[in-house]
């Protein structure tokens, strides 16, 4: 079957989410149609395809164990220089997401993934543009609020065109798992 670029995220609804989008196209981020505006739980991470029924079942017992949550975002910051980045700051919401990613991407799962940097929730509005452009978008986003309650995550997988397309979507609570020895069956998804 070949391999596959698949990656976690919670969406940024709407109208945020488009409002957002535009905007990152905006400050000349190329890539910014291709990529829904969300909030990242596992990043693009290469897989064997025929892995796809053994991460989809992981994903919902994850979501099966998650609770809705308050999510908010305010203001901005930017990974500068560390990395090319001006992102719409996620200040409710973030510990939740936490617990999220790290059951998502844990050793025991079919998707175990080490990340290049220490987890930090956020909504990209600007990646790899010249610096006044990324300047610009710190500047122009700096007021931005928007909030929701988080009901779930979504499973996307990237085409050879660069476009991020939805595969499924996995509301929290709503999966039947099985018990399973060694599992913790009372986790839950922080809210604050």
């Amino acid at each position: 079957m070949g391999t596959v670029t698949i990656g976690v995220s919670i969406a940024v609804p709407e109208p945020h989410g488009s409002k957002l989008q535009q905007l990152r196209a905006g400050f000349g981020d190329a890539a910014a149609h291709g990529i829904p505006t969300h909030v990242t739980l596992l990043p693009p991470t290469e897989v064997d395809g025929g892995a796809l029924p053994a991460i989809e079942a992981h994903l919902a017992e994850v979501a099966a164990r998650g609770r809705p949550f308050p999510m908010r975002l305010s203001g901005t910051g930017t990974f500068r220089p560390l990395s090319p980045v001006v992102y719409v700051q996620v200040v409710e919401g973030g510990a939740a997401c936490s617990w999220l990613q790290k059951r998502i991407r844990d050793a025991s799962g079919p998707v175990p993934r080490e990340l290049q940097f220490p987890y930090h929730p956020h909504v990209t509005v600007a990646h790899g543009i010249d610096e006044a452009a990324m300047d610009r978008a710190y500047e122009e986003l700096s007021d931005y609020e928007a909030q929701w309650p988080c009901t779930g995550f979504a499973l996307y997988e990237q085409g050879a065109d660069g476009v991020w397309r939805k595969l499924r979507e996995f509301p929290f609570g709503s999966a039947t798992v099985p018990p399973q020895a060694g599992r913790v069956e009372h986790d839950s998804v922080p809210t604050r």
